[in-house]
């Protein structure tokens, strides 16, 4: 399965009279998994009503892919089952550590690019795809530090993962611009090394920013409009993939649900944009 090549959103509990009541039209809903891992109750009554009318996207936040530790059994023993009752027709996981010794640290943390772990995260990813006999996309991360041990490019640290395990990837449009801008790198250059051929999803989010004596500072936030620039960047990243289900992030100081479909009908007409020209190429 995959999710169809629109744009789509982050559900929101409160939204969902409002969804209800509008059957808007859009491409699929992502929900976070770790959120729906309890047997029932409302949260599940209401994703169940969405994943009778529209495709759905499972993103993890807590497996910890790029820990040093083993992933965690019940936790993705949860993740299963969550997955065999909703089949969803994508589930996605970050490149990022978020537990150490049992502990979860409720972040999604950086992790140096060398070749120990580019085993172990090609081993847990395998793991998860084992467990849950589908294929996961890794999502690249933004960062705010660099490691020194780090020896491998990112987008070369990706290309292998997706070259040992068959995975996909998520490409976080915003990411790349937060990280680019905090590390002082060109954003398109990136994305002209990122491995585009395994791409499955596109996020696209809004960022905070804080004026440093080094520069600004970027956060990656997920509670505001997508910025311009980011904008720009996802234009030209369609322009070499093609349609690409495209996801509004909104997770924090989360609008009232036109605000947040307003996002998600400009990133459609993007993608209508591109294929008009796609059309008029080949007539």
């Amino acid at each position: 399965m995959s999710l169809p090549s629109a744009a789509g959103v982050s559900f929101k509990p409160e939204h969902f009279e409002a969804i209800r009541a509008t059957a808007p039209d859009i491409g699929f809903f992502e929900v976070h998994a770790e959120n729906y891992m309890g047997a029932g109750g409302l949260p599940h009554a209401q994703l169940s009503q969405l994943r009778d009318d529209y495709a759905l996207s499972l993103h993890g936040v807590g497996l910890s892919i790029g820990g040093a530790d083993n992933l965690n059994a019940e936790h993705l023993e949860r993740l299963k089952v969550l997955c065999d009752r909703y089949q969803p027709d994508s589930f996605s996981e970050h490149l990022a550590w978020s537990s150490h010794g049992g502990d979860y640290l409720n972040d999604l943390l950086p992790l140096p690019y060398t070749d120990e772990t580019l085993v172990q995260v090609c081993r847990h990813v395998a793991q998860v795809q084992d467990v849950l006999g589908r294929r996961m996309l890794l999502e690249n991360p933004s960062t705010y530090v660099l490691f020194d041990q780090s020896t491998i490019p990112e987008t070369e640290f990706l290309a292998e993962v997706v070259q040992r395990t068959g995975c996909g990837l998520l490409l976080d449009v915003n990411n790349v611009f937060v990280s680019a801008t905090n590390h002082q790198t060109d954003a398109l250059a990136y994305l002209a090394a990122f491995p585009l051929e395994a791409v499955g999803e596109i996020h696209l989010g809004g960022h905070n920013v804080e004026e440093l004596p080094s520069g600004p500072l970027l956060i990656d936030a997920h509670g505001s409009p997508v910025a311009d620039p980011v904008w720009a960047l996802y234009f030209a990243v369609l322009g070499r993939t093609g349609l690409m289900a495209t996801l509004i992030e909104w997770d924090n100081d989360v609008p009232d649900w036109p605000v947040l479909m307003a996002e998600a009908t400009r990133a459609q007409s993007v993608l209508d944009r591109m294929k008009e020209v796609s059309l008029e190429r080949v007539s």
